[in-house]
């Protein structure tokens, strides 16, 4: 019997919730900025490997524009 593998979703609900327990009360600030920018990077880079490196048919993948993707290369220092 395959062992039971979580989804995207329970991954990032246990994060967060352990996120909230480390905080201990403490008011979070900026949180969706900061979940978008430590996810994104981890999804470029694996789509990246995933295109063979191809920005035109990652753009496509993500449903970006390529001069989209490309900014957010650049921004998160994968280019």
């Amino acid at each position: 019997m395959k062992p039971q593998q979580n989804t995207l979703h329970d991954c990032v609900r246990a994060s967060l919730e352990a996120f909230f327990r480390d905080l201990d009360g403490t008011d979070p600030a900026n949180l969706h900025d900061m979940l978008v920018k430590a996810v994104e990077k981890p999804l470029l880079e694996v789509v990246m490997e995933q295109a063979q490196h191809n920005q035109s048919r990652a753009a496509q993948w993500l449903g970006l524009n390529r001069n989209t993707l490309r900014k957010k290369l650049v921004e998160h220092q994968l280019l």
